[in-house]
C-alpha cells in the first residue's frame, strides 16, 4: 500500500517515514502544501497523512482543493493537541480521521489500517478473507486450519493489497505502483514471481490469473 506523508517537521517526517516503511507501507513525502496538493492528484496513493500546519499552503487548503476537484483520497489529518477547531474544520473539509500531536506510532498505524479497511469495506483489525487471516503487525498469514505462514516483505505487501480488494481484477501495473516505492526499479514482470510464491504458500488456486487483465484473489486453496 502506498501512502502520502505530508509533514514540514523534517525530523518527524523522517522518523514517521521509517516507521511506516517498517510496517510494510511504501511512502512518498512532501513538506509543503503546494507539493502535497500536486502529489495528491496523482491517484496512486491509498491514503494521505496530512499535517495542517504547512508552509506555502495550509493542509486545510490542500484538503479543500482535493475535495473540490472530486479527489476521494482517504485523508488522516495531524493536528496540535489543543487545536480542537482544526479537527472540526478538517472534518468539514472532508477529512476521514484525525490524530492529535504528540502521538504514538502504534496509534497512527492502527488508524491507517482501520481507515484502509473501512474504505475497502473490510472489518477493522486483522484482515479476514475467505478463510485466511492476515496479521498486519506480525506480517504473517494464517490459514483456515490455523497454520501460520511467514511472508517476505514484498509477499506481505502484495497479499495485503489483494485481500483489501477480493474478487476484483487487479492489473500488474496497479500492483506494481502500490507495492514498490517511487525510487524502485519497477519491473511488472517481478509481480508474476511473487504471485507464484504466494500460490506455493497458500494454494495454487488462491489467486486466479486473468490473461491480459491481471489477478483476482479467490481464496480457494487447492
Amino acid at each position: 500500500m502506498r501512502l502520502l506523508l505530508v509533514e514540514d517537521d523534517e525530523d518527524l517526517l523522517q522518523l514517521l517515514k521509517k516507521d511506516l516503511e517498517n510496517a510494510g507501507f511504501d511512502v512518498a513525502n512532501a513538506s509543503d502544501g503546494i507539493d502535497a496538493e500536486f502529489l495528491g492528484f496523482e491517484a496512486i496513493y491509498d491514503c494521505a497523512i496530512l499535517d495542517l500546519g504547512l508552509p506555502l499552503r495550509s493542509g486545510l487548503e490542500v484538503l479543500k482543493h482535493w475535495r473540490e476537484e472530486g479527489n476521494a483520497l482517504p485523508v488522516l489529518i495531524l493536528t496540535a493537541r489543543d487545536a480542537w477547531y482544526e479537527k472540526v474544520e478538517g472534518f468539514k473539509a472532508g477529512a476521514d480521521d484525525y490524530l492529535a500531536k504528540p502521538f504514538h506510532i502504534e496509534e497512527l498505524l492502527m488508524r491507517i489500517q482501520a481507515l484502509l479497511h473501512r474504505v475497502n469495506q473490510q472489518p477493522a483489525g486483522i484482515l479476514h478473507v475467505a478463510g485466511f487471516s492476515l496479521d498486519e503487525e506480525r506480517q504473517l498469514v494464517t490459514t483456515l486450519e490455523g497454520v501460520e505462514i511467514k511472508l517476505t516483505g514484498v509477499e506481505f505487501k502484495l497479499l495485503r493489497y489483494l485481500l483489501l480488494h477480493p474478487e476484483k481484477i487487479i492489473s500488474k501495473s496497479i500492483l506494481t505502483e502500490h507495492i514498490y516505492d517511487a525510487d524502485s526499479d519497477k519491473d511488472s514482470n517481478v509481480i508474476e514471481v511473487y504471485i507464484r510464491h504466494l500460490r506455493r504458500k497458500l494454494g495454487a488456486s488462491v489467486i486466479e490469473t486473468r490473461r491480459g487483465q491481471g489477478y483476482i484473489f479467490k481464496g480457494k486453496s487447492a
